[in-house]
């Protein structure tokens, strides 16, 4: 008795697969863009969980101690993570000045991957709006803080821990629309 051979596939099989799959992937992309969420947002896995244990020295030159998590309890941080060769960080440190004129919370900078004498330059011309600078030359602390590209901005509340994650350089909008009600709610929150 001999084995009998698979049937063929049927055409009509072989033209429906594709259009099937084609109609999932258009129901899934439409689904996201009626869902209101911001796709531009990037999420952050550290929402909530302790800033990075971060040491960084300090920028020579500034007279400034350098990046320590351990000084973040008790008070709210932003940690700015800023180049001389970003140009966005250019565009957004009007506002970075701006902040720092607040007084309620810590401005700290992350100078990522940069040489110690441009970054003095950058701030010798644009002005310095931070209270700490740490050096992260290597970018190893910019990796613990998970850190896609320059610029970003954290919010880090009295408890240590990170509350809100800004990717991109900040503008006006921005800083109205999303990171001041972050930083209202970090001040708001208890220790």
């Amino acid at each position: 008795m001999s084995a009998q051979a698979p049937k063929p596939v049927s055409r009509r099989l072989m033209v429906l697969l594709p259009l099937a799959i084609f109609l999932a992937l258009c129901g899934v992309f439409l689904a996201q863009l009626l869902s209101g969420r911001d796709i531009s947002e990037i999420p952050s896995a550290l929402i909530g969980e302790p800033a990075p244990a971060t040491r960084l020295p300090p920028l020579p030159g500034t007279n400034l101690p350098g990046l320590d998590s351990q000084e973040f309890p008790g008070k709210v941080t932003l940690v700015n993570v800023f180049a001389s060769w970003c140009v966005p960080c250019r565009d957004e440190h009007p506002m970075m000045m701006d902040l720092a004129r607040d007084g309620r919370f810590a401005v700290t900078g992350l100078n990522y991957k940069d040489k110690p004498a441009n970054a003095l330059k950058f701030l010798a011309e644009l002005g310095n709006p931070y209270t700490a600078i740490g050096t992260d030359e290597n970018g190893r602390a910019g990796i613990d803080w998970g850190v896609y590209g320059v610029p970003e901005t954290f919010v880090v509340g009295k408890d240590g821990r990170i509350a809100y994650k800004h990717v991109g350089p900040l503008t006006p909008a921005s800083v109205t629309g999303r990171l001041m009600p972050e930083i209202e709610k970090a001040l708001a929150a208890q220790p």
